[in-house]
């Protein structure tokens, strides 16, 4: 359609979206939740065929690292265009190809790219998620994978088997072994924290080690070092060491997915730098391809034994997504934009906590540099018991043990018995950046309000938080650390100790409620997605061109829509508002 039948009364892109409706597959996502017709973008500003403009949080899942139709891509493009060079060339050499080479590899981190090799492989990132696992399969002869829960690695058959969600859809995961990933507002071991990542990357190593622990030997690790679709969910940096130090101790090649991490999205170039750890390889597409399609696995040399035509793939050589791409790279790289992102996310990441204060329906807030995550739960359902009695005023009653203390007795926190104080309303914030912007260290998986508060300490026989329990331990009970942060654990549904005393969980989560937010963004000019375990995630990817105005009226229109969702009738029931029908069913936006 020519930009000059854009109707300002918008029945041309009612028109549009009906057609789509009849003509597009059932499997379709983000056109159900977002019935918009784009026509012109620039930067972060969409306009829609309706003569309507929409600030962009979604950025094409994170492909947009400078957001729409960047001056630098656009010349970039235009420069092989004109230059009459072949657009598409197989695996054949070429300066455009070659100088993309050269630019991945200036950003890699140095212990990888001294000795790396990269395969150009189909152009999106779940193929590059194949190259990788069929790569360290051959390499190792062994057929096993160790993957994680709350994975996404993408919609074919073996990134799928590895992704989470493989059973929803019919996965055969045969052959992969699942291992719990640190969430910790809904720790898989009830702790949170620097606990439930010690547990976690201990359940990882003992499995390992048993000659009956049933796990195939495995060809290789692969994880997110942010979930995304898991539901914006940082892998704590101490942790990805731990997995980086079993991994190697084991000869087991660690993968790392930055398909959409990558580019400077968490504040550094890539979300591995933060924690020093070196991948053995590395999954990238997305941002890599400055809005094209492009993806490329990145290796040790020392695995690249396979032969020749061993993936293959007839886009591979997309000239046009190469030059892009490093024009993009090259942009990120001399502007500093990581640096920027990481500066920009903590903003946004304090004003959301600021606002998530007195407001339960937000579970938690987390993230890294500008992949931001709210979480929001039915707070008036309440903390579900898993062992023992819950007082009416929130405290918690002692119980007798269960049989998980005894698997968390040589965690060293048998026999623990805790206290807490009254119910607090402001739910925590995770910002995996913390511990670097304060100067300081904290225990790895400790957010930083929880590292304020006292909520989560390390354990040596007991954690004691609350009024009446004095203080966290070592912390005098006048102290608001002991004042506070077991109340506010509490009232969220937050982890207590589990050894002799009941633990709760956190609220459900509420992906009505989502819905209803992603729709009343919408109306205020504001694209944002959902994802995570049940929908319920609203996530912010905003490009890293992200201006501070911008910044601003981003968390100005979200926080009004939270509110207006909240407040309107039935968008806790299920039910979503009359507009969004009938092209915003609930859903989670799955890509690659």
């Amino acid at each position: 359609m020519a930009l000059s039948a854009v109707s300002d009364d918008g029945g041309v892109a009612q028109g549009i979206l009906r057609r789509q409706a009849l003509r597009e597959s059932a499997a379709r996502t983000y056109a159900r939740a977002l019935p918009i017709v784009p026509v012109r973008a620039r930067g972060m500003t969409v306009e829609g065929a309706d003569g309507r403009r929409y600030l962009d949080c979604l950025s094409g899942a994170g492909a947009l690292a400078l957001g729409h139709n960047h001056p630098v891509v656009l010349e970039a493009i235009r420069a092989v265009l004109d230059s009459e060079a072949p657009l598409q060339v197989l695996d054949l050499a070429t300066p455009v190809k070659d100088a993309f080479t050269d630019e991945l590899f200036a950003t890699l981190p140095p212990g990888l790219a001294a000795r790396a090799r990269v395969q150009f492989c189909g152009p999106a990132g779940t193929d590059a998620v194949e190259a990788a696992l069929k790569l360290v399969r051959t390499a190792t002869g062994r057929d096993g994978l160790l993957a994680f829960s709350g994975a996404y690695h993408g919609m074919t058959a073996g990134a799928l088997a590895a992704s989470g969600g493989a059973a929803a859809v019919g996965a055969s995961a045969a052959g992969v072994t699942r291992l719990p990933f640190p969430y910790d507002y809904r720790c898989p071991f009830g702790v949170g924290g620097e606990r439930g990542a010690e547990l976690s990357a201990r359940w990882a190593e003992r499995l390992l080690d048993d000659p009956k622990g049933g796990a195939p030997d495995p060809a290789g690790m692969i994880l997110e070092p942010v979930q995304g679709e898991g539901g914006v969910i940082p892998a704590p940096d101490g942790w990805l060491r731990r997995m980086r130090e079993i991994t190697t101790a084991r000869s087991i090649p660690l993968i790392a997915d930055e398909v959409q991490t990558g580019v400077g999205r968490t504040g550094a170039f890539w979300a591995v730098g933060h924690s020093g750890v070196v991948p053995d390889v590395m999954v990238l597409s997305k941002a890599i391809g400055g809005g094209l399609p492009l993806a490329v696995v990145v290796y040790r040399e020392e695995l690249d034994i396979w032969p020749p035509g061993a993936h293959a793939g007839t886009f591979r050589g997309n000239q046009l997504a190469m030059a892009a791409g490093t024009a993009t790279l090259a942009y990120v790289r001399e502007n500093h934009l990581a640096q920027r992102a990481a500066v920009v996310g903590r903003r946004m990441l304090e004003r959301l906590r600021r606002f998530a204060a007195g407001r339960p329906q937000i579970g938690e807030v987390r993230g890294r540099g500008l992949m931001i995550g709210l979480e929001l739960v039915t707070p008036e359902a309440g903390p579900a018991p898993e062992a023992g009695p819950i007082t009416e005023t929130g405290a918690i009653a002692e119980a007798e043990p269960t049989a998980e203390a005894e698997l968390n007795e040589e965690a060293g926190q048998a026999g623990c018995a805790a206290r807490v104080g009254p119910a607090a309303q402001a739910g925590p914030v995770v910002d995996a950046d913390w511990e670097r912007t304060q100067g300081g260290a904290t225990p790895y998986g400790t957010s930083p309000s929880e590292a304020a508060l006292g909520a989560v300490t390390p354990c040596e026989g007991a954690w004691l938080t609350g009024a009446e329990g004095g203080g966290a331990r070592g912390v005098p009970g006048g102290d608001a650390r002991g004042a506070l942060g077991g109340g506010a654990h509490q009232a969220l549904g937050r982890r207590a100790p589990y050894d002799g005393v009941a633990r709760t969980t956190a609220p459900p989560a509420d992906p009505a409620l989502a819905a209803a937010v992603q729709q009343e963004c919408l109306r205020r000019g504001l694209i944002v997605e959902l994802g995570g375990r049940h929908g319920a995630v609203i996530r912010l990817l905003p490009p890293l061109t992200i201006t501070d105005e911008q910044t601003e009226a981003v968390l100005d229109r979200l926080a009004d829509a939270l509110d207006a969702a909240i407040r309107t009738p039935g968008a806790r029931s299920g039910e979503l508002p009359p507009a969004a029908a009938p092209f915003a069913p609930p859903f989670a936006g799955s890509h690659r």
